[in-house]
């Protein structure tokens, strides 16, 4: 494998060093998976520092500590050869490749870290999917918010058979403190940690009577006014993708999903080759917040844009998802990373501030509608909502009406 990528003075400098076989054999695997040349060589680099800089044998185990040690002695100027250190953006790189290449081993150690109370959230996390039947989304919800306590009590030294309601005001607390979270936040916080206790207390992990006393902050739905992109700034960043490059024909496929039809992100990871209905011209979208599936007439445009990219952008072989990284190794793209592609790309026409995520997108789109003098009704159809109070926040920011109200004279009425 080092012979492919390497001249052979190199390649024989790579094949003589110590785990030389387990080294290419993690080479073979990213190759298949799409990396580059140039991309296989940065990734054999890292490796060959690491196991002289670490002086690694077949079967050792290693800690993200030791590779961020190795990172240190490798980035100093003696340690590349250089005459300067090495960036910060490179050192995380050296890390990550390093990580990488130790996973795929099974040679990586969690320096302790272990998740605090993982068979309690695996037994949590059944009982919502089973016996509760909530979609993929709400439980990944429920048991974040479980996870995030638990980890704050396991580091308090908190047992939760001796946990106390002094604990968990203190932990809320913490979070308001921090300024961090909204107050919206802390309400779906403290709803979600009350399930959750409620829970504990029928498998008598703790005490009872703690999940009645949790009351979550005071907050009304509609108080806080959507915030969305402005029509103009999504007009401009559409037009910012209108290049040939596989990531800008895939970029401008996945933001007119958000734009002309106010997907959520997870609908959009979600979508496969088999949601594209095209000789009826339909799209269907798989919805896991509310749990079902919904029709979409699928516009000219729109289809455009999406068989651009699957025509002359997506990797093949790969399964049957629609959107997939740029870049080795390709995987279906996640919420994770459609969230940055919306915020890099609003970086780049100079819209920095305020949210930037997909979910600004998709209020932009219920906004859209709303100054286009559609009802409410459509609105939520348009959006999925099954509860009309879901779209009726929509109203509030139809500035446009308020002034007309604002401004007519009461006193003819008199």
């Amino acid at each position: 494998m080092f012979e492919e990528i390497f001249l052979p003075p190199a390649a024989a400098k790579h094949r003589n060093a110590p785990l030389a076989d387990l080294r290419a054999g993690y080479l073979l695997q990213l190759k298949a998976g799409g990396a580059q040349r140039s991309t296989l060589r940065k990734h054999a680099n890292a490796h060959l520092n690491l196991v002289r800089l670490l002086d690694l044998r077949d079967g050792d185990r290693i800690s993200l500590n030791d590779i961020e040690t190795a990172a240190r002695l490798w980035a100093n100027p003696e340690g590349r050869r250089s005459d300067r250190e090495a960036t910060s953006k490179a050192k995380q790189r050296f890390i990550s490749h390093c990580a990488d290449l130790l996973h795929h081993l099974g040679w990586i150690e969690s320096d302790g870290a272990i998740q605090p109370f993982a068979t309690e959230l695996n037994v949590y996390e059944t009982w919502l999917r089973r016996e509760r039947g909530l979609s993929p989304e709400t439980v990944h919800g429920y048991c974040r918010a479980a996870d995030h306590f638990l980890t704050r009590i396991a580091v308090r030294g908190v047992l939760i058979s001796a946990l106390s309601m002094a604990d968990i005001e203190d932990i809320i607390g913490d979070e308001h403190r921090r300024g961090v979270w909204s107050r919206r936040t802390l309400h779906d916080h403290a709803q979600r940690l009350r399930a959750f206790i409620a829970f504990a207390e029928k498998r008598r992990w703790c005490r009872p009577g703690l999940a009645a006393s949790i009351v979550a902050p005071g907050y009304r739905a509609d108080e806080v006014l959507p915030k969305g992109i402005d029509r103009k700034n999504v007009e401009r960043l559409l037009s910012s993708v209108r290049g040939g490059r596989i990531v800008d024909l895939r970029d401008r496929a996945i933001l007119m999903l958000f734009t002309s039809y106010g997907l959520r992100v997870a609908e959009v990871a979600g979508l496969s080759l088999d949601d594209f209905d095209w000789d009826a011209g339909l799209l269907r979208v798989r919805c896991p917040k509310p749990g079902r599936t919904q029709l979409w007439p699928l516009s000219r445009e729109v289809g455009q844009a999406i068989l651009d990219y699957l025509r002359h952008g997506r990797p093949t072989c790969y399964g049957r998802s629609v959107f997939f990284t740029s870049r080795a190794p390709i995987h279906p793209l996640d919420r994770k990373a459609l969230g940055k592609i919306v915020r890099d790309r609003l970086a780049v026409i100079g819209v920095v501030t305020g949210r930037r995520g997909p979910h600004a997108l998709r209020h932009s789109a219920a906004q859209h509608l709303l100054d286009r003098g559609m009802s409410m009704k459509v609105i939520g159809d348009f959006l999925g909502h099954r509860d009309p109070s879901s779209t009726a926040i929509y109203a509030k920011v139809d500035l446009a009406a308020l002034r007309e109200v604002a401004a007519f004279d009461l006193e003819a009425l008199l």
